[in-house]
């Protein structure tokens, strides 16, 4: 399993994140995700949840209300293998409302 931290943007929002895929590392691993009905195939599989711990963690996009979480995680599964620690995923950005990506509050 991979972990990355990621700084959650969008209109008046900043959530920092813990992203995992889940695709195992290891038998043990694999033996358990398959025993609850994970593929395992290699795809992201990517479960996010608030980095502080407060609220849901889920792998459904579609499990989020609103629209910032949902947008974020279909495109941080679209682009999991490109990011890396401490990256802004933009959602005002990636639906095209503004011209470019916010840049990251740790270097303000």
């Amino acid at each position: 399993m991979k972990t990355k931290t990621l700084e959650l943007r969008d209109a008046g929002t900043f959530i920092p994140l813990l992203a995992v895929d889940i695709n195992p590392d290891n038998d043990a691993q694999r033996w358990l995700m398959r025993r609850v009905g994970y593929p395992c195939d290699g795809e992201p599989n990517v479960i996010i949840t608030r980095l502080e711990g407060a609220g849901q963690a889920s792998n459904d996009p579609y499990s989020w209300g609103g629209r910032t979480f949902p947008v974020a995680h279909h495109w941080i599964i679209k682009h999991w293998h490109e990011l890396k620690d401490g990256d802004v995923v933009d959602v005002s950005f990636i639906l095209h409302e503004t011209q470019a990506p916010k840049e990251s509050e740790r270097f303000a």
